[in-house]
């Protein structure tokens, strides 16, 4: 009896068929199903950001914009707020359940690029700030100093960055409140 030389092909292709059928009723019962959100609230809340204080810190105006714009990005990412607003945004005052968020800059270290490249054990960038998340009434949700540096290689406004990051992870770990939101 000679081999069947067709048997591996054919056995290749209904694997190949039976893994797409799966696929094709899986993948979109999946992305059917009802989505939770992040952290530990039923409510969708919305953030805004206030500018940062610099708190009588003599701190270049470009490190204030680039903490600021970072934060707003990574708390977009945290995909926990229906909304990231900025400062001085006229939709807030309409928004039921609205979070805020300050910053004001304690500490800050001046690095040096130049001596991170030559060597590791100087000229690192180092930002400290107390950032506060608070609902409008003032009910106190994150009061917290966070630290943001670059070390070894990278720009000086990378530590505004890793900042924003860590004030981000802060937040996201916060379990927010569940109680109704009286608006004013």
């Amino acid at each position: 009896m000679k081999p069947n030389k067709r048997l591996p092909f054919l056995r290749a292709a209904t694997a190949t068929v039976v893994i797409a059928i799966t696929l094709a009723v899986w993948l979109p019962a999946r992305a059917a199903e009802p989505k939770t959100s992040t952290g530990n609230s039923s409510r969708q809340w919305s953030v805004q950001v206030i500018k940062v204080d610099p708190a009588g810190i003599e701190l270049a105006e470009a490190f204030q914009v680039a903490i600021y714009e970072n934060l707003l990005d990574e708390l977009k990412k945290t995909k926990r707020f229906q909304q990231v607003l900025r400062d001085g945004n006229r939709n807030a005052a309409a928004v039921a359940d609205l979070l805020i968020l300050k910053t004001t800059v304690e500490k800050y270290a001046p690095g040096s690029e130049t001596k991170r490249a030559v060597t590791t054990l100087a000229g690192a960038t180092k930002l400290t700030v107390h950032s506060q998340l608070c609902t409008r009434d003032g009910k106190v949700i994150l009061d917290r100093s966070i630290d943001g540096n670059v070390r070894f290689l990278g720009g000086n406004l990378r530590a505004t960055h890793n900042l924003a990051h860590h004030i981000a992870e802060a937040i996201k770990k916060a379990p927010l409140p569940e109680g109704p939101e009286t608006t004013p």
